[in-house]
């Protein structure tokens, strides 16, 4: 039997913030107000240093945790200079500014959120000291919505000014940032490039959601949607790209995932020096559940990476059920290098 899942989906309040981050999001920036053009060094991580072969492949069959069935390691192409995958394990926040309901960035103050994913990164740290720990915000930049929109595509995009504030609150820490797409009836094509001013910042990196991916016309929320390999694959050409361009170190790539009609003919992903891929376990629910989730759609179809999500709330609804703890995540086969918490 299936593990059973749900889904969210923000719902803004009023009219006025729809046309207000829109109005926002049509706006041209210019190269002098870019955002966080004035930041100051890079976060260490991404250091251009050459790659040490030996030691990625150490690392890399450390983390296969002693799978037996040549699945892990996944194979995987050298990663260009300054990878920051599988040097360091990454701790991330997930959520919005706007909405206090899809995760714990935007749910807590700025002050009380950063203190509490500093402390996810020690216990993180403390529990795996082989792997330094960095942490991440993870911000969901365009949104999938019940109501069409202006642009009758079931989604919105978050004004850049509110990005902007994420990157300075990850600078303030030393963090990377992640900017998460649910493209709703849009695509991949449409909604990524919007983000290149950001992609561009050598530490910024990319997700994108299946989950609200809605390729039949269906209403977000309504229906589990799906992205194939060819969608993957065009935003990874796409990062490639801006990486060569632009001499930046790898991006990284989060596909979040907790069934398998979300993601489609997995073995044509593109493994490429440029762009690392992580497929993140999405699913919520308690620990039986989403280690079965794991089994069925991470460990059994191997990318590269693998991300586990934790939700602060949603893990332990039925109250028999605590979250799961680094050491018990390190168990698993293959160890997660990405972890998130919602």
């Amino acid at each position: 039997m299936e593990p059973r899942y749900y889904f969210f989906l923000l719902l803004l309040a009023g009219s006025s913030l729809l046309n207000a981050c829109n109005t926002v999001q049509s706006e041209k920036r210019s190269s002098a107000t870019e955002p966080g053009i004035d930041n100051a060094d890079p976060n260490p991580a991404l250091v251009n240093r050459p790659i040490d072969t030996a030691f990625f492949h150490k690392l890399n069959l450390k983390l296969a945790n002693g799978d037996t069935t040549d699945r892990w390691p996944a194979k995987m192409p050298l990663p260009r200079p300054g990878a920051i995958l599988p040097f360091h394990r990454i701790v991330a926040f997930y959520g919005n500014l706007y909405s206090s309901k899809m995760g714990i960035l935007g749910e807590l103050p700025k002050k009380a959120m950063l203190e509490k994913l500093q402390r996810e990164v020690r216990d993180w740290q403390k529990a795996d000291t082989s792997i330094p720990v960095i942490p991440a915000l993870h911000y969901i930049a365009v949104t999938a919505q019940a109501a069409p929109g202006p642009a009758n595509k079931h989604r919105l995009r978050m004004p850049f000014s509110q990005i902007d504030t994420i990157l300075n609150w990850s600078h303030e820490i030393n963090a990377l940032t992640f900017l998460d797409i649910q493209v709703g009836q849009s695509t991949v094509q449409e909604e990524v490039p919007v983000l290149d001013t950001f992609l561009k910042m050598p530490t910024v990196h990319l997700g994108i959601d299946p989950e609200f991916s809605m390729k039949g016309g269906h209403v977000p929320g309504k229906k589990i949607g799906t992205f194939d390999a060819a969608d993957v694959n065009w935003v990874i050409d796409h990062l490639a790209y801006l990486v060569r361009k632009n001499h930046l170190p790898p991006k990284i790539l989060i596909l979040h995932r907790f069934t398998q009609g979300m993601l489609t003919n997995y073995q044509q992903i593109k493994k490429v020096p440029e762009v690392q891929v992580v497929v993140d376990m999405d699913g919520w629910g308690p620990k039986y559940l989403k280690r079965s989730t794991w089994l069925r759609y991470v460990y059994k179809e191997p990318v590269e990476f693998t991300g586990f999500k934790l939700f602060y709330k949603n893990d332990i609804k039925t109250g028999a059920d605590q979250l799961y703890t680094p050491e018990e995540l390190l168990k698993f086969i293959p160890q997660p290098v990405y972890i998130q918490y919602q």
